[in-house]
């Protein structure tokens, strides 16, 4: 983690994407501090796999796409860099195989689907009312957000961040999509 990570701020990213039909695939990152104030956003034009793309990656595409397309480039975009990031969906916990930063996913919104990619069993803690879903590879992504999670507030609503994630996506793209 960063510096000022370690020093009593956590700064948490919130990323999230989904597809917008007829012009592919949008994502956006929102980083707060531990209160959910926001620190800075980014976003991605739309992401559209050509058919080639889709017979070769097959079921593959979409964890490609927002993974390391969309995921990695946000991440790598983004200038205030956040202690943890925190998703809506178990297909971008394969970004953390990407970046150095933890990456979780939110279980409570993900009920229903499968564990983590590549055969690997996730771990999961609980902050607050949520249970935080981590990449299997990465056991210690664990123990390092569980000793940073005093700081966020026990009533804090993880999930309310995405749904500002959504709507700034569905301004910036003009659409009126939902995941």
């Amino acid at each position: 983690m960063s510096g000022e990570g370690t020093k009593g701020k956590l700064r948490l990213g919130f990323l999230t994407a989904f597809e917008v039909p007829q012009r592919g695939f949008v994502g956006g990152l929102l980083v707060t501090n531990h209160f959910g104030r926001p620190l800075e956003f980014q976003c991605t034009t739309p992401v559209q796999p050509n058919r080639t793309q889709q017979i070769l990656y097959g079921p593959t595409l979409v964890p490609f796409i927002q993974s390391e397309l969309i995921g990695k480039t946000l991440v790598d975009k983004v200038g205030v860099k956040p202690d943890l990031i925190l998703t809506d969906s178990q297909q971008l916990l394969d970004l953390r195989e990407h970046i150095s930063i933890p990456v979780a996913c939110l279980d409570d919104q993900v009920a229903g689907e499968s564990s983590a990619e590549g055969g690997e069993s996730a771990s999961q803690i609980s902050i607050g009312r949520h249970t935080l879903r981590f990449h299997g590879a990465h056991q210690s992504d664990e123990q390092e957000i569980e000793a940073k999670s005093r700081l966020i507030p026990d009533g804090a609503d993880l999930l309310e961040p995405f749904e500002r994630v959504r709507e700034a996506l569905n301004e910036a793209t003009g659409t009126g999509a939902k995941r």
